[in-house]
């Protein structure tokens, strides 16, 4: 779990539709300082990372509306998968992963 706050990777299962007007929608410095991209994708959001060591691989899909979004977070180094959240509020948006729904980490994202 800590490589994922290091690696500032992230993936999200799909529930739901997606919309250009989510507040998600954008480039995100990750906590790591790498770029990710989230942009609508089907009736999800895609996350890909624009820079860094995993650039270009797309790392997620995440569904919600309003700013709160779930499903399921992944550390692309160690290619682990976990429970997960994100809020957005403003120009932060906080991920928080969960390995049996207990052992949980966060971390935060800005906008560019």
């Amino acid at each position: 779990m800590t490589r994922l706050i290091a690696a500032g990777g992230l993936l999200i299962a799909t529930f739901g539709s997606a919309s250009a007007a989510e507040p998600v929608v954008g480039n995100w410095r990750t906590a790591s300082g790498e770029i990710a991209s989230i942009a609508p994708c089907g009736d999800a959001f895609c996350i890909s990372l624009t820079t860094g060591k995993f650039k270009g691989r797309q790392i997620g899909r995440m569904s919600g509306s309003a700013g709160t979004y779930e499903g399921e977070i992944t550390d692309p180094q160690a290619e682990r998968t976990y429970a997960g959240k994100a809020e957005v509020a403003g120009a932060s948006l906080k991920l928080t992963g969960c390995a049996l729904k207990v052992f949980c980490k966060t971390q935060s994202w800005t906008k560019r």
